[in-house]
């Protein structure tokens, strides 16, 4: 097996991991709950996994997800 076909199946797996854990947490949020960035923190893990893959691109997400508090402005933060 080559290392392209698993890393692509780990992608796939990340990405699919994303959006099951939006849908499980955007009923909590309530109607008001909206990001504070731009593009929205599950918009920038998908760009993230497409772009690095799975590793660096959940890395890259959760560093996000840390500054998601009520002290950080927010804003516009690509994906780099």
């Amino acid at each position: 097996m080559s290392k392209e076909p698993f890393s692509l199946l780990l992608r796939r797996y990340a990405l699919g991991l994303l959006a099951a854990g939006y849908q499980c947490v955007r009923p909590l949020l309530g109607p008001r709950g909206v990001c504070r960035f731009t593009p929205t923190c599950s918009q920038y893990a998908k760009q993230a996994v497409q772009k690095y893959g799975w590793c660096k691109g959940s890395w890259l997400a959760l560093k996000r997800l840390s500054k998601c508090h009520p002290w950080h402005d927010g804003g516009y933060d690509p994906v780099p």
